[in-house]
């Protein structure tokens, strides 16, 4: 097969969320960005994180990679910037280890935020002990390929669930799971879900106090 020139299908420029959200981001859980941006960007409930205390947030780096093949992850880990999650499509095809120790040493010297993939990885202690978080949907010792003739796309609309992920825009998970929220829409949900959680503090005050939730919500 002739070689792809991945020049073609590599976007190296694209608009991130402002770091002054992501910091405020930071705070927040994924499921209440979720919530307080009305219930949008909740990607498969599979996709968790490889140990439990890992947490991310950052910008997303778009991979669409070809099923079975890790070379487009590479690719992206010599493409991201400081902050960025790479959030990887993986056509499909799950039961591979596309990740392991070296690539998380890479993404952590690089000083990425994670990395989100709707597939597989290996190495699950080396993982955790690096600290570098990942999300995917499982473990997998089956090796990958590196194919020059197969094409992939970086910072390209990539789905993941029913959630399309474009380059830029937030990415937060958690214990819980994982949300993006769009670029656009970053700083109002953000705003938002801040409310929700004072709101939902003070509910707790009140249940504390003797009040019971049929009564606070008004349900019947």
């Amino acid at each position: 097969m002739k070689e792809h020139d991945s020049k073609t299908t590599i976007r190296t420029k694209i608009e991130r969320v402002e770091a002054r959200l992501v910091e405020r981001a930071r705070e927040l859980a994924a499921a209440t960005l979720h919530e307080a941006g009305g219930k949008i960007g909740a990607l498969p409930a599979a996709i968790k994180p490889v140990a439990p205390d890992f947490r991310i947030c950052g910008t997303a780096l778009t991979v669409h990679s070809p099923g079975g093949d890790n070379l487009w992850l590479h690719r992206a880990l010599d493409l991201a910037q400081p902050g960025d999650v790479l959030v990887v499509y993986t056509s499909g095809v799950y039961e591979h280890g596309y990740w392991g120790e070296v690539m998380t040493t890479a993404a952590k010297v690089r000083g990425l935020a994670g990395l989100v993939i709707d597939g597989f990885v290996r190495d699950a202690d080396l993982l955790e002990a690096i600290g570098f978080p990942v999300f995917s949907r499982g473990l997998s010792i089956r090796g990958t390929g590196k194919d020059y003739g197969a094409i992939g796309w970086i910072n390209e609309p990539v789905m993941i669930g029913n959630v399309t992920v474009h380059a830029g825009d937030l990415v937060v998970g958690d214990r819980d799971g994982v949300v993006v929220v769009p670029r656009a829409r970053a700083a109002d949900v953000i705003d938002k879900a801040a409310m929700r959680e004072a709101d939902e503090a003070a509910i707790c005050k009140r249940i504390e106090a003797g009040e019971t939730t049929m009564q606070i919500y008004h349900f019947r």
